[in-house]
């Protein structure tokens, strides 16, 4: 069961995370989108798991390398944010959030099944 204590630090951590992608987006020559769908944060509240949804999905892989690679600069960013809240900054780890492909996939699939007729 989650504390409340872990779900406001899973809120600051989304919207600060949120914050530095929108910027990063904007700054950026390629189009894309990177939202943070949720995050989870362990009771301890050592370490915070990331749920990002990427577009367009042909950008997933390296824009989630570049995202890995720079995980210290997140880290940082979010303790200088979070520095007067926690007394330790949580370890980041980033994951892709497919959720909404997996629900596209499954309306397509129920949308052609319902052209064929019952034999």
């Amino acid at each position: 069961m989650e504390s409340n204590r872990q779900r406001k630090v899973a809120q600051i951590i989304q919207e600060d995370m949120a914050e530095i992608f929108r910027k990063q987006a904007a700054e950026s020559k390629q189009s894309f989108l990177v939202s943070v769908s949720d995050v989870k944060v362990t009771a301890d509240l050592s370490i915070a798991k990331i749920y990002l949804s990427i577009f367009p999905p042909e950008l997933r892989e390296p824009i989630m390398k570049e995202i890995n690679s720079n995980h210290s600069f997140y880290r940082n960013y979010i303790g200088q944010k979070m520095s007067k809240q926690v007394r330790i900054i949580p370890q980041l780890v980033f994951y892709i959030d497919t959720s909404l492909d997996d629900v596209e996939r499954i309306e397509r699939e129920l949308k052609g099944e319902g052209d064929n007729p019952i034999l």
